[in-house]
């Protein structure tokens, strides 16, 4: 059976250690610790006197001061793991860990799964090739030395780098390693381990090149384990559950974040909030829990991009569109259908060709499936059509032969029509309203990607309010718009409250408008 060695890297909160060193080794697991020597001495102190009776704590052969992006926190991982090394002889398994981070499974689903798995969890992407690294310095974190601290030493970290750039100091990487990069926060067997000790101590070439790289920790054992383990044996992802803001700051979770964390698909979150404390406790608990079952749905990054993109008072902001061009037309007309429940505005949509024969087309700046023509290839993905869309609604026209066409549209796509109704073309536009049961609610945030099959009730009962509001407020964007040729049926009104907004949309008498708006069961879901 898996035996774990946390190697934990902290520099605050002495009593956070003393119970996250507690719970963890209570189960027969160890823990190798070492604690900044920039924090004050007397939480070292009591951190050593609180555990140092514990057989399965042990604390790294060297202290040494870290700062961020700095070769001192792959130092103390070193220090760290030679303790362990020497301490634990029968770990089989060595996970890295932060004073914030906690297990969000019980010992025994950690244990079972790491058995299950043989292999070494660790992201190691490739450093040129992929996107991982979004902003700043790419390159320039290799094949530049960087002797400063870009946090403590602003002015001298760029002074250094802008020097060496002017002269053409660059450097080489080692011929013989391919550079890599991931997350720090990883879990390795133990031959793993050995082979990078290993590897550091017949290989200086290789940490003196690392020693001045900026931000090592995600470049250093990174790439070490690639190049000492077959790739069928990496697992190219962290067990360790985290998420970044789009400042690149880590995602903080607190007591409400309870469910979700549970349903993810790792075995430790980071990070938690020093406030949270009956996360804590339920968290403390639950690892020494037994016999607890799991409904993974993963669906915390969905709904954490969901919840941020959506404002300050709960709107979200959709991309600007940057490309503009030509018009359709001054003779056109374009006839937008409006509605969230699209099986809805497809039924009317149905009856209106029938009706009226005029051409129509499903949701085509929704759904990659809809039916279109081949226009030369601008028609082949939703990327491509919303990009021109434009030139896409214009070579329909044409391929229709027509100057008048009706599409199916999304709410929640304001932008796209705030650009048709600024086209010279005559734009009109019905917003088909619905209500909205807690089981298409439920739908709906599976289709967008909130909720899945196992996702507890708990959690679904404080989504779901949200996703309410905000498909209402798609409507009241639109509203707000003001846009002329604008009418809105509702499902609560009457048969009789259509006849007129339909007449107006589709320019039909009051008979086709009236059997247009008897349209079978055009609400059922």
């Amino acid at each position: 059976m898996a035996k774990i060695a946390f190697i934990l890297l902290c520099h605050k909160d002495p009593e956070a250690i003393i119970q996250q060193a507690e719970r963890l080794t209570a189960t027969g697991d160890c823990m190798s610790i070492h604690f900044d020597a920039s924090a004050k001495p007397e939480y070292y102190q009591q951190i050593q006197e609180a555990l140092g009776d514990n057989p399965n704590v042990t604390f790294a052969t060297k202290r040494i001061k870290c700062g961020w992006g700095e070769w001192s926190l792959v130092q103390a991982t070193l220090y760290a793991i030679e303790a362990a090394l020497r301490d634990f002889p029968r770990a089989t398994h060595f996970y890295m860990l932060s004073g914030d981070c906690m297990a969000i499974k019980t010992s025994e689903f950690v244990h079972d799964y790491l058995d299950e798995h043989d292999c070494d969890f660790i992201e190691s992407f490739d450093f040129f090739e992929s996107d991982w690294i979004k902003t700043g310095m790419k390159a320039e974190r290799l094949t530049y030395r960087h002797f400063f601290n870009e946090r403590d030493n602003k002015k001298l970290f760029y002074a250094s780098f802008n020097l060496q750039k002017k002269l053409g100091l660059s450097r080489q990487i080692p011929s013989d390693i391919q550079v890599q990069i991931g997350s720090q926060w990883w879990c390795l067997r133990r031959p793993t381990v050995e082979a990078v000790m290993d590897m550091v101590k017949s290989r200086q070439d290789v940490v003196r090149f690392f020693k001045t790289t900026w931000i090592p920790d995600e470049t250093f054992f990174q790439t070490l384990v690639r190049h000492l383990i077959p790739s069928d044996e990496i697992s190219s992802r962290t067990l360790t559950f985290l998420m970044f803001t789009d400042y690149g700051m880590p995602l903080v979770f607190y007591n409400d974040h309870y469910d979700l964390l549970l349903n993810q698909d790792y075995l430790f979150a980071r990070k938690i909030s020093p406030e949270a404390v009956e996360l804590k406790e339920r968290l403390g608990k639950l690892y020494a829990a037994t016999g607890v079952e799991f409904k993974i749905s993963g669906e915390g990054p969905s709904l954490f991009k969901f919840v941020t993109g959506r404002g300050r008072v709960g709107r979200r902001f959709a991309n600007r569109f940057w490309e503009t061009e030509a018009t359709l037309g001054r003779e056109r007309e374009l006839m937008i259908l409006v509605c969230k429940k699209w099986h809805v505005a497809k039924r009317m949509l149905a009856k209106i060709k029938q009706e009226t024969n005029v051409p129509a087309i499903d949701y085509l700046f929704q759904e990659e499936d809809t039916d279109l023509p081949d226009l030369g290839g601008i028609q082949s993905t939703i990327e491509k059509r919303t990009r021109h869309r434009r030139a896409l609604i214009r070579m329909l026209f044409d391929y229709f032969q027509t100057n008048r066409m009706i599409i199916c549209m999304d709410p929640g796509s304001i932008d796209l029509l705030h650009d048709f109704y600024n086209d010279r073309s005559t734009t009109r536009a019905l917003e088909i309203q619905c209500d909205y049961s807690e089981d298409y609610l439920k739908g709906h945030a599976s289709r967008i990607g909130l909720a899945g099959e196992q996702t507890p009730q708990e959690t679904l009962n404080r989504i779901l309010p949200t996703i309410k509001r905000d498909i209402e407020d798609e409507s009241d964007a639109i509203r707000d718009a003001d846009f002329e040729n604008y009418a809105r049926i509702r499902e609560v009104d009457e048969i009789g409250d259509f006849l007129g907004p339909i007449m107006n949309f589709l320019s039909v008498s009051e008979d086709k408008a009236r059997d247009i708006a008897m349209t079978p069961h055009l609400f059922a879901d």
